[in-house]
């Protein structure tokens, strides 16, 4: 019975340390008053939370313990306005106040970010004596020698082209839709607007969940609830508590006695009785494919990129799966229905082992996939 004790007692202080590790987890504030910003999954507040309180790639800091930073392995630091958990949204601004400067050398390349929307401008400097009594400039990048526009209308920039130099054209993240004007903005200092697509909590925080990381070594989510949201999940919740409480350390002694018995018995008589049994090699378990088959897989849509690398449906220039950017001349794979593109050699992979969109999740019909191929 002494060494049962002892399996009590580690799987007793298994479960304490568990409890403990959620606690770590806790929510953390960045901010005063209302600029606060409530820091917490698949964000982690680095130097306050764990590692696996968060998702990788989404590691924040607090500066001076009241201005939240998001670093952009290629773009540098922003500031963070706002983090809207239920939409998946992440606001952020320049700390320099010149968002213009820091959009022509923007790259989200290595981070889960994109923008719900790009936009083509183009980058003017032009002499200030042209651009003094017709535009407003961008007065962060102009001088006393030159004065720096941006516009979205191609047709402006190129009747302009005899007196001003272009600096750059350029996709730019903004907030939403632009129509195509014939003006020149006098800022675009407004807040850049960012989504994620994985983890997707967007589900559980719509029922009053929160997510997290299923254990440490995972990346793996699920969704808690706190005590009171809704019957059935805490139902849920107390039948998990049960089960890693009582019912899992009980079937571990149970396996544990068991084993114990047969080893005993076996070496106990072990030598007279070998050969005279006959052990019946168990069955191999049946492999079941979750994922498509590759005449399924191919009957989705191919596009190969032009130059401009604009896709068909609600996609933008970074496969959500390896999160590189789009190239001209690669070739990109389609879900039928949704319209959701991926480089064909990620979503082939994926398609594999998921019979699902990796975004939205939704099923294709094999009747739908033959009727788009054709």
């Amino acid at each position: 019975m002494g060494t049962i004790d002892v399996l009590f007692l580690f799987l007793f202080f298994f479960f304490i340390s568990t409890m403990y590790a959620a606690e770590e987890c806790l929510i953390s504030i960045c901010g005063r008053g209302n600029k606060s910003i409530p820091i917490r999954f698949p964000f982690r507040l680095q130097g306050q939370q764990p590692q696996h309180c968060g998702y990788p790639g989404f590691n924040l800091t607090c500066y001076s313990q009241s201005i939240t930073v998001l670093e952009v392995p290629y773009s540098g630091d922003f500031f963070v306005r706002q983090i809207n958990y239920d939409t998946q949204e992440i606001l952020l601004y320049d700390p320099d106040n010149c968002l213009p400067r820091r959009l022509l050398n923007f790259n989200l390349s290595g981070t889960p970010f994109v923008s719900a929307f790009y936009q083509n401008y183009t980058f003017l400097s032009c002499p200030p004596s042209l651009t003094k009594s017709r535009f407003t400039s961008i007065d962060c990048l102009s001088n006393s020698t030159s004065s720096v526009l941006a516009t979205s209308s191609s047709g402006l920039a190129n009747s302009m082209f005899s007196s001003c130099e272009i600096i750059s054209t350029l996709e730019i993240p903004v907030s939403g839709p632009v129509q195509y004007d014939e003006g020149f903005p006098n800022n675009l200092d407004k807040d850049i607007h960012l989504t994620w697509f994985l983890p997707d909590c967007s589900i559980c925080e719509a029922q009053g969940g929160k997510c997290g990381l299923k254990s440490n070594t995972s990346r793996e989510i699920d969704c808690y609830y706190a005590p009171g949201k809704g019957s059935s999940n805490d139902g849920l919740q107390v039948f998990r508590i049960i089960c890693l409480s009582i019912v899992v350390p009980a079937i571990t002694c149970a396996v544990c006695i068991a084993c114990f018995a047969c080893f005993r018995d076996r070496n106990r008589h072990g030598n007279t009785q070998r050969g005279s049994i006959a052990v019946a090699a168990a069955p191999e378990p049946a492999i079941v494919a979750m994922g498509l088959d590759e005449t399924t897989i191919e009957s989705y849509q191919k596009v190969v990129l032009g130059e401009s690398r604009r896709l068909p449906g609600p996609n933008d220039t970074t496969c959500p799966i390896c999160l590189a950017e789009y190239c001209s001349k690669e070739t990109l794979r389609c879900i039928p229905e949704c319209k959701h593109c991926f480089h064909a050699d990620c979503i082939d992979e994926w398609l594999r082992l998921n019979g699902t969109c990796p975004v939205c999740r939704n099923t294709p019909s094999p009747a739908q996939a033959n009727l788009d191929s054709v």
